[in-house]
């Protein structure tokens, strides 16, 4: 990109566009939450702007440091932020960027041809909810230094000394009083950092945490950016041909870059970006990038005689089951819908995107016959079972009937029909089912029982998914429909409660509906209505008196507030069905005492989870060993 980016980077070429004041006011509205995401956003958006630095070819590395004091140390070795002063505001370019809201190298100044971040807020907002900020640049052979403190100026610009290199550095600590928790988790930033590596091929970023006496660094380092990415993904999949299909090119002043690889699987895994900023909702380049595919391989298919004449075309899901694809596209004025930026608006996009693809996908396939064959022949298997599902996905899109009597025969319902104020539990086995349709407040609590294990959604097809009964009992109930017939507006539900038996095999169930929600359903946890019901470990009696204990350490607090010795009767629950009604209510169902997981995903984890599920529920074995054998250490009361 470094041919198409201005080189003039000056004092004058940071614009202003509005003040700073509701940042510490109003932190949500500008990274989201103060939970321990809107935190590791404050890290992305210092980073951003030193991968803004790569995306214009003067930066190629990247340290991001945890510190001990669990500060933040940012270092690139970009061209440095100007320090010249600027000639509206008065003060020093770099000023100017970490104090006022609006102002950097992207608003049409000529820094940027293309940039990510947040509305180029990113500085002044990380500084403005940080309790210090430094920044030092390396610039013009000198070294300057600032620093702020809770977005205020606490010394001017000055110089410190002498430099023959480029670059900023930047240190900040968020503020204690803004944040929930202000700990970062060095494996949420190592996931994001090695997607931005992946993005911005050649460069490399490294993180390291300071925190431990046990160093810890990581390097991402990406030469064939995308195409490594999508073999990243694929890595534990048995994919279909060895060979990364990538296409590479400038459409009307975009850059679009596409890597996809098919593997065995029934999952589509397509992730799109837009100047390296995730778009989970996709948007106009998505769009171009799957009309492109569907017309180019049903082209393909019908000149050389993979389809039948009387058989309909392949449609876009047949052609991308099993597709692994990342999206990329680097456009100077992107206009994103809504301000999470989740869903790309440019028209323009989607005809670059669409015209690219098709012109090099058409000459890959006529170049590797044996690739196009294999990708047919998946998506023509994907077509017949498609179209031997279709009384069943029938099924699932008459799931809304207005009448309850279309509703599953074994669901008990409840009375009222706000679904705001209505719960539906999904319960292990008929015993269970019972004690909680006795015990459940009829009003607002709905009960499903499920015979066993669910299909494995991980390992089967459409038409085996749709005819199990168990998950059409469930889609029915939900009331919503699934994937491109989902509508979360026809939830029938508030919270989908999963309560399972407290051991391996109620963990194994309860993951088989977390795998068919994700997959199926993602909005619902998407949104905050899946919960994980949390039945305790142990009933403790003494002189009476009961207590319930949903851990060992729990158990062991309570046995010593009310001593050690013979009365103690300790009951260990190995399953729902060992409690009676009353016990069930009190210990799991009741609102007022309960304990609920809720289930929650975002962009940045998704497509972590995606490799994660195909780990744990896919076919090969191997990759879930490896995945227990690294992560058991993580795991408290394996017994359970």
């Amino acid at each position: 990109m470094s041919e198409n980016t201005v080189q003039d980077y000056g004092a004058d070429q940071i614009q202003i566009l509005e003040g700073l004041e509701a940042v510490r006011k109003r932190p949500g509205m500008y990274i989201g939450s103060t939970s321990t995401r809107g935190l590791h956003h404050l890290v992305y958006e210092i980073v951003d702007n030193a991968v803004d630095e790569a995306l214009a070819g003067f930066c190629d590395h990247i340290e991001v440091y945890i510190n001990g004091d669990n500060s933040i140390t940012v270092i690139d070795n970009g061209r440095g932020i100007p320090t010249g002063i600027h000639e509206k505001a008065g003060i020093p370019a770099v000023e100017v960027v970490f104090t006022i809201l609006h102002a950097g190298g992207k608003f049409g100044g000529g820094g940027y041809k293309v940039s990510g971040g947040l509305h180029g807020v990113g500085a002044s907002v990380v500084n403005a909810l940080s309790n210090w900020l430094e920044v030092e640049i390396s610039r013009d052979g000198k070294v300057y230094r600032q620093r702020y403190e809770r977005g205020h100026v606490v010394y001017k610009l000055k110089e410190v000394g002498k430099s023959e290199h480029t670059g900023t550095k930047v240190t900040f600590m968020p503020d204690d009083t803004i944040f929930d928790d202000v700990i970062f988790d060095y494996d949420v930033l190592r996931r994001r950092l090695r997607e931005m590596a992946f993005l911005t091929k050649g460069l490399r970023i490294c993180l390291e945490d300071k925190r431990s006496e046990e160093l810890k660094r990581e390097e991402f380092h990406y030469e064939g950016g995308i195409n490594e990415f999508v073999k990243y993904i694929n890595r534990h999949k048995n994919v279909l041909y060895d060979k990364v299909i990538y296409c590479e090119g400038m459409k009307d002043d975009i850059y679009v870059e596409v890597a996809m690889q098919h593997n065995d699987s029934y999952n589509e895994a397509t992730l799109s970006f837009v100047n390296n900023i995730n778009t989970p909702e996709g948007g106009m380049h998505l769009t171009g990038f799957k009309s492109a595919i569907t017309k180019i391989f049903n082209d393909y298919a019908r000149s050389n005689k993979l389809l039948r004449e009387k058989e309909e075309n392949l449609s876009g899901d047949d052609l991308r089951e099993g597709l692994t694809a990342i999206v990329s596209i680097k456009i100077p004025e992107p206009q994103f819908e809504g301000q999470t930026k989740q869903k790309l608006g440019n028209a323009e996009a989607r005809t670059a995107v669409e015209s690219l693809v098709s012109e090099k996908l058409t000459y890959f396939l006529e170049q590797n016959p044996q690739v196009a064959k294999a990708i047919v022949g998946k998506a023509v298997v994907a077509q017949r079972a498609r179209m031997a599902a279709r009384k069943a996905r029938d099924v699932a899109r008459k799931s809304t009937l207005e009448s309850n009597m279309a509703l599953p025969g074994k669901l008990a319902d409840c009375s009222d029909t706000d679904p705001k104020n209505c719960e539906i539990y999904i319960v292990e086995g008929d015993s269970a089912g019972g004690s909680a349709k006795t015990a459940r407040s009829r009003a607002t609590q709905a009960i499903l029982p499920l015979r066993g294990k669910i299909l494995n959604v991980e390992k089967a097809r459409i038409d085996k998914i749709l005819g199990n009964k168990e998950i059409q009992a469930m889609i029915t109930a939900f009331g919503t429909g699934i994937k491109d017939n989902f509508n979360i507006e026809k939830l029938r539900y508030d919270k989908i409660i999963i309560m399972t038996d407290a051991d391996v095999d109620g963990a194994h169930i309860a993951t088989l509906m977390l795998t068919f929600f994700f997959r199926f359903m993602p909005e619902l946890i998407r949104q905050g209505h899946v919960y994980l019901a949390q039945p305790p470990l142990y009933k403790l009696e003494k002189n009476k008196k009961i207590w319930y204990a949903y851990s060992d350490d729990e158990l062991a607090k309570i046995i010593e507030e009310v001593g050690r010795d013979q009365n103690n009767k300790i009951q260990r629950y190995k399953g729902l069905g060992e409690m009676d009604a009353e016990q069930l209510w009190d210990t799991t169902m009741d609102p007022e005492k309960r304990v609920l997981l809720r289930v929650s995903i975002d962009e940045e984890s998704e497509s972590e989870l995606d490799m994660t599920f195909d780990t744990l529920m896919g076919e090969r074995v191997e990759p879930r060993r490896e995945f227990i054998e690294q992560n058991a250490k993580f795991v408290k009361n394996l017994d359970i």
